[in-house]
Order: C-alpha cells, then structure tokens, then sequence
C-alpha cells in the first residue's frame, strides 16, 4: 500500500475526508484544488449536519432520520446507501465534535440540535450559522496532519482536465492544469476519486460559488461516465437575489423559529413591522400545519413561487416574501444565527432582527451527478469490503458528494449534504484502499506514452481556445445560458419550454465556435479557462434539460403542471444518461426500496403509525 497512490479531486468536506481516511488506510494522496481547500464551497454551508444522536431522549431514531430521507426524497434514492449513511450519522457528528468542531451546546453541555425541513425532529447539530466552515477547517487540520506526515501532497490552483484511461478502460491517473502557470500536466495514480461539487453556475446566479461550474464532472461525463438523474436540481426557498449571485438565507433560520409570510392585501403599502398580524398571511403554517415553515425545500419553494408569481400576492407587488425572525429573543437570535444576520446585514443595509427580510427562491443544489454504485448486504446495510461503493461505472474512478448521485433521491432534506459528503468520503476511502490493493498492474508500470498522448489532446484543445479571435463573448453567451436555464428548468418545467430550451443550447453551442478572448497570456488566463468551463457546461445544461424533458411526472424538485402527479408505475427510476457521440442518452434504471414501501408524500398532517415506514 505504501507504493500506492490515488488522486482526489476537491478540497471540500466530501474531498477532505476522502483524503484522510485513503491516507489512514496506507494510501498516497494526491488532492487537487481550483482554490485553497479553506476556500472550496463546502465553507459557504450554514445550517448544520444531520443526525439522530438523540442525547436527551426526544424519541428520535436513525430507522426515522432514514426514513425521513427516503420520504422527502419522494423515494428516489437506493436505500441500503441511504440507510447506512443515517445509521453512522452519530458516530460523524461525535467524530467531528471530537476534532474540534465548536458545535453549540446546551445549557447542561449537550450537543445543541435545531429542526431542519422535512423532519419532525430536532436532529440537526449547528455551530452557529457557519457549520460548514467549522467543519472545513476541522477536516482540513487533519489532512495538514497527514500532509506533514508526508502521505499527502496538495496541488491548490489547479483545473481538472478529465481522467487518463488505459486501453482495458480504467482510470489511470488524470490531466490538470495549473491556474497560474498555464502549464498541463499529467500525474499517475491507481484511483482517482470526483469530490468537484455541484453545477450550480450553469444557472448563472445561484447560491453556489463561481467555481462551481461542474466541469470536472462534465469531463468524465463525456469521457463514459455515466450521470444520475441530472433534471433532480433543487431551488433553496429562501435567499438574497444579487446582481452577480445570490446568498443563501439558511433554512436554520425556519429552523430557529423564523417565519415566512407576506400581507394579505397585494396592495399593501405600509411597513412589514406595521401590518397586524391578522392581517399577513403565513401560508406554509396554514396549507402545512403539521410542517409549517419546516416543510421540504421542493414543497416550499413551489409555495412561495405560487405566491408570487401566480396569485401576484409578492412583497410590493415583486418576486420576493417576507422571512421574519423579528419576534424572536434578539440574544438568542444572534447567538446562533449570527453568521447569516451578517451576510443579510453586509448586503442589504438591514438588521433582520428589527426588519424582516426580503427573499426569493434560488438555484441550490444538484441531487443529480455521477453515476455511482454500491454493494449491500442482506441485513441493507452497505458491504464495508465491497470495492464498488462509489465507484462509478469506469474502473478506478470513484466519486462523493454534490458530484454523485446517490443520497438525495428527487428532493435533498436540508442538513443532509454535509453528512452525505462526509460519510460518503469516508465510504471511498475504504472502497479505494481495497480496489488498488487487488489490482494486477500498478500504474507506476504503465508506458509514458498513455500520459502524453492525453495530456497532448488537452493542450491542443487549450491552444485552439487561446487562438479564438471571433465576435461572440463567452460571458455574454454563459449569461444567456443562465438565463434559459433559470426560466424554463428550475421550479415549474413545461414540455415545450423545454424543448426550447435544448434548441437555445443547441444555439449557444453553434455560437461557441466563433468566440473570440480578450486575454491571449500565458499567465493565469481566466478568459481561457472560463470559455472551457462553459463548453462543459453546456454538456451538462444539455444533459440535465433532456432528463426533464423525458421525465413526464412531478416527483421532489421535477414538477410539471401537466404531469401533476408521481408516476410510480413508470418513473420510480433513476434516470441514467451517457454522453455518445456528442449526443444525450438516457435510459432507467430500477430504484432499490425493499425497505421502505413508496407512498405519497403529505406535509399537511402528522405521519400517521402505518407510514413511518415499516419493513416489508
């Protein structure tokens, strides 16, 4: 194992914990990063990290935290992976607390726990309102650990450029590009594992980072990979529209007590602090008693956009509702919501603890990505010997967190992803230390020539975008891009806008060609690496719209008025798409749900016994 060496792509929490547990396994860790990994989009997380540790006795219980997950993911998701996430989901929150993570605590010196969506639960650890970053930085002390032990090196500032496979079609290593030097280089290893993160800028402004484009993914999309459910894309209820992006406005608000509502008069002119409350309306409570403001983020977001957009009942007439936590203790309000008050605060010139905020629902999160597997045992719980578990379907190349597919069904349950991307990083870590211990042929002993005919095809590829010198902007087409995106593929999808939909794209692909850059350098061109990032993300806008289109039902995030209800009979499937010959391929593929039996889902009453999901 010492000789052994496997690359991770990503330094966020599903990257970061990959590397340690590869490195604890005996493993060489190479772990590439387009930012500082203090800086991946794992920081910007808020509300906290799911887990039924039940320290006080509540009544909570993993069996409920996997049943909630399968529920609000309207059962899309295979179940083995998912139960065996929210079974080790203690043992994560304790293992965190144990590395330091401040998470807040009770009076008594209790881990202190919230309520998120979707959970009747209070089952949600915080650290304020700045989870992920104290997570981040907990994960990244470890790896520092390891990194001085020598069995880590980071490459930080480097763009992924797809994966070197062998003629028997595994994966050999990659191709990466270094951001301040130009140069593309290729570098060996035995596995390569994906932690790149979601595709949220494929929609322009979302809560995402810029630097989530999904290129990395794209790259090994178009290179066989497969793609599970790309149309499942979920739009956070609630955050702050800007004009370069938009900021979350965590569900750890709704979590803490916060409301949403907006007046009962569309022609309300008076101050939210002045309107009686008789006279506002808190619809999620009224349609939703049993959830409230607490309902899954798909069921929310929906609301608020009927709101607004169809019964034209927005704040001042706009897009926009009230979330109001002025009726709260402003001490406690500010102990563990402050991270978020700041960012409300910083951008809008307001304190929310004086003056409800205005938000609207945005671009969030990717349940969709790369295809992985996985192997379980007969108790459903998955194989800890099996190498497969998040394996993708080219040998050798793994992938965890917002890049795969696998825990979120149709509908992510806010404060899963960071456990997801923690215990799925711990999973391939595990699965990886055994796959490249089997291996017949070390890749140390693989000819030199498989590496430079790769790394040549990318830099010719890289030339050929350096030397573009037509009409079109790459910046003004990804705005087009984004704007097509957002209308016609994200809250309520239509058969024909989506139709046109594929032909913009299409349109935009054609127009690629004659693009023209501003910056010709050698050093650190961002034109250049931005036009092959919206390349890759046409492939995926592309990708994600086909999957829509095909899917004629509303199950979690995927809603068509003209298919208003879940079609079980046909579409209780994952969609999988491949990339051939430069076209979109989808096909299905059967969901796992021997455990807990589909039914509808229904957040306007209590579960009743007969659905807290029973084993067959």
């Amino acid at each position: 194992m010492a000789n052994n060496r496997v690359i991770i792509v990503g330094g966020g929490l599903a990257g970061l914990m990959a590397t340690i547990k590869s490195a604890e396994k005996g493993l060489k860790v190479d772990l590439f990063s387009l930012v500082p990994v203090k800086r991946s989009h794992s920081v910007c997380a808020q509300g906290g990290i799911n887990g039924a540790v039940n320290t006080m006795g509540e009544g909570d219980s993993t069996w409920e935290h996997f049943d909630d997950t399968v529920y609000g993911g309207d059962f899309l998701a295979n179940q083995p992976p998912v139960r065996t996430m929210t079974d080790r989901a203690p043992s994560v929150i304790y293992m965190l607390d144990r590395m330091g993570v401040p998470f807040n605590r009770t009076s008594e010196g209790f881990l202190d726990f919230r309520r998120f969506g979707g959970a009747k639960q209070r089952r949600t650890a915080f650290a304020g309102a700045t989870t992920g970053q104290q997570l981040l930085y907990a994960l990244d002390e470890q790896v520092r650990r390891h990194e001085c032990e020598g069995s880590v090196n980071k490459y930080e500032g480097w763009d992924f450029l797809g994966i070197v496979k062998d003629d028997d079609g595994v994966c050999r290593g990659i191709i990466a590009q270094s951001l301040y030097t130009m140069e593309i280089r290729s570098f060996r290893a035995d596995a390569v594992i994906m932690a790149t993160g979601g595709p949220g800028y494929i929609y322009g402004k979302s809560t995402q980072s810029i630097i989530n484009t999904g290129s990395a993914a794209s790259f090994v999309y178009q290179q066989g990979a497969k793609y599970g459910n790309p149309e499942m894309i979920q739009v956070h209820p609630t955050a702050i529209p800007g004009e370069d992006k938009n900021r979350l406005m965590s569900e750890g608000i709704r979590g803490e007590g916060g409301r949403v509502w907006v007046p009962r008069n569309s022609a309300e002119t008076r101050a939210a602090q002045d309107i009686p409350e008789a006279e506002r309306l808190y619809f999620l409570e009224e349609k939703y008693p049993a959830y409230g403001n607490l309902v899954p983020r798909d069921i929310a977001t929906r609301e608020i956009f009927d709101i607004c957009v169809n019964q034209k009942l927005g704040v001042e007439g706009k897009n926009q509702v009230y979330l109001d936590i002025t009726h709260l203790d402003r001490a406690t309000s500010t102990k563990k919501l402050w991270g978020i008050l700041e960012i409300y605060i910083k951008f809008k010139g307001k304190d929310p603890r004086d003056v409800p905020m205005l938000v609207f629902p945005s671009v969030h999160y990717s349940m969709g990505g790369l295809w992985v597997n996985y192997e379980s045992n007969a108790d459903g719980f998955l194989n800890p010997e099996s190498t497969q578990n998040m394996a993708t379907n080219i040998p050798g190349l793994y992938a965890v967190g917002e890049c795969e597919y696998q825990f979120h069904g149709a509908n992510r349950l806010g404060a899963n992803a960071l456990l997801s991307c923690i215990f799925a990083g711990g999973v391939s870590g595990e699965a990886v230390s055994r796959y490249v211990k089997g291996l017949d042929q070390s890749t140390e002993d693989m000819p030199v020539s498989l590496f430079d005919s790769m790394r040549s095809k990318r830099q010719a590829e890289y030339d050929a975008i350096v030397s573009m010198d037509g009409s079109e902007n790459p910046y003004k087409l990804h705005d087009e891009l984004g704007d097509v995106m957002t209308e016609n593929v994200t809250v309520v999808r239509y058969n024909d806008r989506l139709e046109k939909t594929l032909v913009k794209i299409s349109e935009i692909k054609s127009r690629m060609k004659n693009v023209g850059l501003a910056d010709t350098g050698v050093w650190t061109n961002q034109a250049a690496i931005f036009t092959r990032n919206l390349q890759n993300m046409l492939v995926l806008a592309e990708t994600i719209t086909t999957g829509a289109l095909k899917r004629d039902e509303s199950r979690g995030a995927h809603y068509k008025p003209d298919f208003p209800n879940r079609n079980d009979e046909k579409f209780l499937k994952s969609t999988i798409a491949e990339w051939k010959n430069g076209k979109v391929e989808i096909s299905y593929a059967d969901v796992d749900h021997e455990m807990i039996t589909p039914r509808l889902r229904n957040y306007a009453k209590d579960k009743s016994t007969s659905q807290t999901g029973e084993k067959k």
